[in-house]
């Protein structure tokens, strides 16, 4: 017979019965050459080559021989007869499927028949019924209804099993949803038990007691036919269900099982048929909730069809080919093994067709005209798109993997190539020590190459995972639930600031939603949108939550530098971390260089300083300790506050070290600040080099015995320490800490001169019309020491928040005769929409016109202002980078080019320094002029205080025309920076690190640039969007005594003689000592250190400078000054006494007599009638009537006042106050004395 299966049964032979002595012969009625076998009860039950005894030699040969002619025969007849049974294994599938499928559409033909009988009978019994309605009154139906009801509960009975065999096969329930995925792994396994018999002949002998695998394969098909049993029942559409793929494959491959058993052979037929289950591997896997998107589920259904279609076609190539055509008497069969049949269809479909393997039968070939069709179809439609889906498959898409004893943070937002440089510049700076702390980036945009060789240089350190923080799945897979925070950066430079904070917002809303402890620090733009936050109800700063507002800060700084000129870079270098840059020429970039290493660090003092006071401490760690501590986290002893944590800045001598106090230093690393919690009294009273002070047996003993005061402590990576409450906040300062409370008892409690938490100065609301100037007003009225703010903006520029800018410039910590009158030279549509958040607040003005105008800036006295501030709103409104500053780099260069008259010779005392209150100027110590330099007026453009806003760093190179600074220099090593000229909002990038690391970093940054601001004040603003006036209360009024920044000149005073070659330690403990005022930098001229006639006037910051570092006379030296309580008292009888009635007298520092616009008829319209008006005004001690102009605009017109005549006290207060009134020229006191 024809060559078979490799002789897998067929060289069996062996004595049977009536086996004579060969166990071989041939068969009448098959062909010559068929094997045939003596059914023998031992040779049918195996495949032994062994004879039996009475087997000839000869005879035991002869199979061998044709076992090797015909290795591969189909045919392996298990009876004498030698008979084929595949038609019977064929025939049992057949069976099943069309009996099946006759019962099935004979019981749908009975049901329609008997509903279309029952329904005519129903017709007839309806009108029967009606008919005999009125005889069947006494209730003859019940016999009716009671069947019904029978009918019902049949009915329900079947409903129920249905309804319980749906829930057995539903994936809704876990039980439906195992048994689906058991069938599907027995499908699959059933598949592999086929690849394994497919080496095997097509038909084989096989008996079932010993044969594993058929065993299993009918454990398989017993559990497949349970399972099809209950999809029958719970299937609604009968005959839907028996034509289903499904249903299909378990008839041809389910009942030949059952006949292998029976006739102890096998064939393979057609249970290559399982490998459509495959088809269903997608849905398996949504059941499990491994696929989720659209994508994958689409990737997995295309590749699932395109497999077990392969595997099909395959399996029935093997079959056709490996038995050949019937009709043929399968003598035109090639042996092919399965796995040449996939290769057969792979090279088919593929259209290559090397013609090594191809089909010899006339099934086979048949098959494969038809299957090029739809095969090439399939495989030039799915493979095409298998690879786009697998091409698109997102680089970035995997999964975090938290490693175990380390922490990560998850960073999202504005992920850039210069955001993420700048940030990881300053998190991973080597001056944090080790950082421990893996950072995971998440956006739903792939880094482009740059950004991604950046992630490559820090691959230790940093992945990157595309995705958004709004889906939940993402926040899943970088776990945000493990992070120990999350930073969201800002885009600073997008022309619609609000909704860039509307997105960062959202994006905190999605984050807090899915993790409401996790803590989030996030970047805001605008200070209105802060407020929304607080609507956030799992927000809490008190855990750690923090926005950085990047036009609060920047505004916040600006003001500082009208303050302390500056001060504004030596803040910006303090909290970016900066790497030391040694340079051994003497130039002025070697000292400040020197400042720039300095950062800010907090650490806990040590139990050798509890009970100092805090001057003792700060003097004892600057000389012994080489540290400078400027504040600590103070816990006030009052009961009501106990509980609560504040930062003090330099708080005073009052103020005594409790145990585990946190102080904050400035220092160039974090393991010299560590010096502070290691000192020992008694083992380093006597070390004199700061570096041999370490770790102690003291120290190790109080370790192994911790106090029960002092604080856990919790420390971050970076060798910042935080305090245990995690985020300190400067509230309201305790009553108790302030030394002198005389202008408590002269206060008028039914007075508002403040905003109700007492922070800020405050007036009653303004009109916009009452304060501005035409050109001729600002001309004629004196304006000095001021404060001039350029900005460039129109009706549809985004608002700046000129609010951030003024209240720092209001702080209460100012006497009212110390604040800066502030003048606002721009467009008039600008200033209105930003005039809301402005009103409240005393002495500002504005001039309608424009910064470019010198007609306008020579209106204002720019040359006689205390600072120039250039501001633009139209910055991010430009595509081109480099002209984002076109405006302000033009006014900066249009002011610096002005020519003023030398017509004053006294310049401003702010401008150059202050001497400290309570020096007597007629002591024959002291100079008779204090605060003040007489030099010539400025002249020239060039000497204007000016501090001009940029948004491209690069553009600073165009600010100063005599420098030498490269383009490509960073924004810190340039001279406009250093010397304080020039602000960009970049140098806050390095805010968020700092944060991370120690979020009283931020805390302290905004009380020193905000003027106080505080979270109870953020809340007014948010309910309000405006500063609330409260009354004078102890509580309020204690919130004036704090610190505020300052300059100290040492051309004369008391710090002269320091001042010529003295060094800078001893002026450190002199004026720490006698005034409690803690210095911490250097305004020094640029070229102090050359000996040329003529100097630049330009200076340069240096920050914390060492304490031989040798002074010269013509530096400002920067210092935190404590609040003067008798600086006021002066006129707290005439000037508070005006403001209390809302009529102050413009006793300003900036203003004579500012014209107001209301009531112009009633002002003077001469100078001659404006002199006789200020001559009366000078006059007016002692007559009982006085006419005065004020601020306040309901008292912008001349008013009469009774007054009582000025006693003796009173006047011996006055002239007081002219010998302590330091900040005020000249040319005011003659105003100020009447």
């Amino acid at each position: 017979m024809a060559n078979g299966g490799g002789g897998g049964g067929g060289s069996s032979g062996g004595g049977g019965d009536g086996g004579g002595g060969s166990g071989l012969r041939m068969s009448s009625n098959i062909h010559a050459n068929h094997l045939s076998l003596d059914a023998s009860s031992s040779s049918s039950s195996s495949s032994s080559s062994s004879s039996s005894s009475s087997s000839s030699s000869s005879s035991v040969h002869e199979p061998k021989m044709d076992a090797l002619i015909i290795p591969v025969t189909m045919e392996v007849p298990c009876d004498s007869r030698g008979q084929r049974m595949w038609w019977a294994f064929l025939a049992s599938s057949m069976v099943t499927f069309f009996g099946g499928l006759f019962i099935i559409l004979l019981w749908r033909t009975l049901k329609y028949l008997w509903t279309v009988c029952c329904h005519c009978g129903g017709k007839t019994k309806e009108a029967q019924k009606i008919n005999n309605g009125s005889s069947q009154a006494d209730g003859t139906l019940k016999p009716v209804d009671e069947k019904e009801e029978v009918v019902a509960a049949e009915v329900g009975w079947m409903t129920s099993v249905k309804d319980w065999a749906g829930v057995m096969i539903s994936a809704q329930t876990l039980t439906g949803r195992v048994l689906v995925v058991l069938v599907f792994a027995l499908s699959i396994g059933a598949l592999v038990i086929y690849f394994i018999d497919s080496s095997n002949p097509i038909e084989s002998c096989q008996n079932f007691y010993k044969d594993f695998t058929l065993q299993i394969d009918m454990a398989f098909n017993v559990f497949f036919l349970l399972y099809f049993g209950l999809r029958f029942i719970a299937a609604n559409d009968k005959l839907w269900f028996w034509l289903e793929v499904n249903s299909v494959v378990d008839f041809f491959t389910v009942p030949p099982v059952f006949v292998s058993v029976y006739l102890n052979r096998s064939w393979l037929g057609l249970r290559f048929l399982r490998a459509l289950r495959l088809i269903q591997f997608s849905e398996i896997l949504q059941f499990l909730n491994i696929l989720k998107t659209s994508n994958s589920i689409k990737l997995v259904n295309l590749l699932s069809i395109f497999i077990s279609t392969w595997l099909t076609a395959a399996g029935f190539i093997h079959l056709v080919e490996n038995s050949g055509d019937p009709w043929e008497n399968f003598q035109n069969n090639q042996a092919l093994t399965y796995w040449e049949c996939v290769y057969l269809l792979m090279v088919t479909m593929s259209t290559v067709g090397y013609g090594d393997v191809y089909a010899k039968t006339t099934l086979g070939r048949l098959f494969m005209v038809f299957f090029i069709l739809g095969g090439l179809a399939m495989f030039a439609s799915y493979v095409p798109e298998i690879i786009e889906l697998i091409g698109n498959r997102k680089k970035y898409g995997g999964s975090y993997s938290a490693v175990s004893g380390r922490k990560h943070i998850v960073v999202c937002g504005h992920i850039t190539l210069e955001s993420v440089s700048n940030f990881l510049k300053d998190f991973l700076h080597k001056d944090r020590d080790d950082v421990n702390v893996e950072i995971v980036f998440l956006h739903n945009i792939s880094p482009n190459l740059e950004l991604e060789a950046l992630f490559k240089r820090h691959f230790t350190q940093v992945e990157f995972y595309q995705g958004s923080v709004l889906n939940p799945h993402d926040l899943a897979r970088v776990k945000i639930e493990s992070a120990d925070a999350c930073l969201i950066l800002a885009n600073k430079y997008c022309a619609d600031p609000d909704a860039e904070d509307a997105s960062n917002i959202m994006r905190v809303i999605s984050i807090k939603n899915y993790h409401p402890k996790i803590r989030i620090i996030t970047q805001m733009l605008q200070y209105h949108n802060k407020a929304h936050l607080l609507n956030i109800p799992s927000w809490n700063w008190k855990e750690g939550d923090d926005a950085i507002c990047l036009a609060e800060l920047k505004l916040g700084f600006i003001a500082q530098s009208c303050l302390a000129q500056g001060l504004s870079t030596m803040l910006a270098n303090l909290f970016s971390m900066r790497s030391f840059i040694k340079i051994e020429e003497d130039t002025w970039q070697k000292y400040y260089l020197e400042g720039v290493s300095n950062e800010m660090y907090t650490e806990y003092l040590s139990s050798a300083f509890v009970g100092l006071s805090f001057p003792t401490v700060c003097e004892l760690c600057f000389v012994k300790l080489k540290l400078l501590m400027i504040a600590i986290e103070y816990k006030s002893a009052n009961r009501e506050s106990r509980s609560r944590k504040r930062i003090l800045i330099n708080p005073g001598n009052h103020l005594k070290i409790q145990e585990g106090t946190l102080g904050f230093f400035i220092a160039s690393d974090a393991k010299e600040v560590k010096r502070a919690f290691f000192y020992c009294k008694a083992c380093h009273d006597d070390v004199t080099d700061p570096k041999r002070i370490k770790k102690c047996g003291c120290r190790r003993l109080e370790d192994e015995q911790p106090p029960t005061l002092s604080p856990k402590k919790k420390q971050r990576n970076g060798g910042m320490r935080n305090s245990p409450n995690s985020s300190p906040k400067l509230m309201r300062h305790d009553p108790l800490l302030i030394p002198g409370n005389d202008q408590i008892d002269n206060m008028d409690s039914n007075v508002k001169k403040y905003d109700s938490t007492g922070m800020f100065h405050w007036c009653a609301p303004k009109e916009i019309e009452k304060v501005i100037l035409t050109r001729s007003e600002a001309a004629m009225t004196v304006l000095s020491g001021h404060v001039v703010v350029c900005i460039f903006g129109d009706v549809s520029s985004a608002l700046i928040g000129l609010r951030n800018l003024v209240m720092p410039l209001r702080a209460s910590n100012f006497h009212y005769h110390e604040l800066k009158h502030i003048v606002f030279v721009g467009s008039i549509e600008y200033l209105k929409r930003e005039w809301e958040t402005l009103h409240n607040f005393p002495k500002v003005s504005i001039l309608p016109g424009t910064p470019l105008s010198r007609a306008d800036l020579r209106a204002v006295n720019i040359n006689l202002c205390d600072m120039c501030v250039i501001l633009s709103a139209n910055q991010n409104n430009i595509d081109d980078t480099s002209l984002q500053d076109k405006e302000c780099i033009l006014a900066s260069l249009n002011i610096k080019s002005m020519q003023f008259d030398d017509s004053i010779g006294v310049l401003q005392a702010n401008s150059q320094g202050f001497t400290p209150p309570g020096m007597d100027r007629s002591s024959p110590d002291n100079s008779p002029v204090h605060g003040m330099l007489r030099q010539p007026s400025i002249t020239t453009g060039v000497n204007i205080p000016i501090i001009t806003e940029l948004v491209n760093d690069t553009n600073v190179q165009f600010l100063d025309q005599d420098d030498d600074d490269d383009p490509d220099t960073e924004l810190y090593l340039t001279q406009p920076f250093a010397c304080g000229t020039a602000f960009a909002v970049s140098v806050l990038d390095s805010l968020m690190s700092a944060t991370y690391f120690n979020d009283n970093i931020l805390t302290l940054i905004r009380t020193l640039v905000t003027g106080g601001a505080t979270p109870e004040l953020e809340a007014l603003i948010a309910e309000e969007n405006a500063l609330r006036g409260g009354y004078s209360t102890p509580q309020t009024l204690a919130n004036r005594d704090r610190c505020r920044v300052a300059q100290l000149a040492l051309l004369d005073g008391p710090f002269a003689d320091l001042g010529d070659g003295g060094c800078y330690g001893d002026l450190f403990c002199k004026a720490l000592k006698t005034y409690n005022m803690l210095c911490f930098g250097i305004y020094r001229l640029r070229d102090a250190h050359l000996s040329t006639p003529s100097q630049c006037t330009k200076r340069y910051v240096i920050t914390n400078p060492p304490y031989e570092f040798e002074l010269v006379p013509t530096d400002l030296i920067f210092c935190l000054m404590q609040f003067d309580h008798n600086a006021g008292q002066s006129r707290a009888s005439l000037s508070h006494s005006s403001h209390s009635s809302q009529s102050s007298s413009k006793k300003s520092s900036s203003v004579h007599s500012i014209p107001s616009t209301a009531n112009r008829p009633n002002r003077p319209k001469s100078r001659e009638s404006r002199d006789k008006q200020n001559a009366t005004r000078m006059t007016r001690m002692g007559q009982a009537e006085k006419k005065w102009f004020t601020d306040e605009p309901d008292n912008a017109y001349p008013r009469n006042i009774q007054t009582k005549p000025m006693s003796t006290h009173m006047a011996n207060q006055i002239n007081q106050y002219k010998s302590t009134s330091s900040l005020i020229p000249p040319i005011r006191e003659v105003e100020d004395e009447c």
